[in-house]
């Protein structure tokens, strides 16, 4: 049976993982990024027009004001749909992100899975000790902060915003995009933190655990002679 000690760090790191699969799962669902687009119609040199857009991963809202000459108001944007009216890198981007992401809630799930094992036996050097715990929540930090960046840089590079309203208009040019990130994004950062933190304490235990069994494993010539007499 593990030792009182080892329940603690790795409960604790259960706790830490499971927190951070509850960050990213709601994370996932609300919105990552608002954008306010000026319109207008082709060949013009006045925008008057606006496209707000508002989206998750998935799902958002688009309203639109004279853009190009008719308002909208509140319009279902189904994100992979519009993106894929018009193939090219923002569509491929966007699901390299949420490919990311669902590898990042399989690595996390794998490391709730290892540390309430090593909670109540001793897997020692295998899979699924520490070194399990390693691999699966360094998967997830890796494949997290891959997909923050992927997404910062279709949004701003990739030009995703300005891709979702023209699948809808095609006679319309856009400039100005004010791009906003919103809490869906932001949730990657404290579940990255969590992740990190939860290897770290359990690094510490093993590293603690290591220490002792090297200074009880220390040749009796070190020991004083007054010792060594008995």
């Amino acid at each position: 049976m593990p030792s009182s000690e080892k329940l603690a760090h790795f409960l604790s790191s259960a706790g830490l993982c499971a927190a951070g699969v509850a960050l990213l799962a709601f994370g996932m669902s609300t919105d990552w990024a608002d954008a306010v687009l000026d319109c207008g119609p082709p060949g013009t040199t006045e925008f008057n027009g606006t496209s707000t857009l508002e989206t998750g991963l998935f799902n958002g809202t688009e309203t639109k004001i004279r853009c190009p000459r008719i308002d909208s108001a509140g319009k279902q944007v189904i994100v992979f749909a519009r993106l894929a009216k018009v193939a090219g890198a923002p569509i491929i981007l966007h699901a390299l992100v949420v490919i990311l992401l669902a590898l990042a809630l399989f690595g996390s799930a794998g490391s709730i899975l290892v540390t309430l094992y090593n909670s109540f036996s001793n897997p020692y050097q295998t899979y699924m000790g520490p070194i399990g715990l390693y691999t699966c929540s360094g998967l997830s930090v890796s494949v997290a902060t891959l997909a923050l960046i992927l997404y910062v840089s279709n949004i701003f590079l990739g030009e995703m915003f300005q891709t979702l309203v023209k699948a809808d208009e095609i006679n319309v040019q856009l400039k100005n995009p004010k791009i906003t990130l919103k809490a869906g994004f932001f949730l990657l950062i404290p579940y990255i933190g969590l992740n990190s933190l939860a290897i770290l304490v359990v690094y510490l235990y093993v590293h603690a655990a290591y220490t002792r069994r090297k200074e009880q494993e220390k040749p009796t010539e070190d020991a004083p002679k007054e010792i060594m007499m008995y």
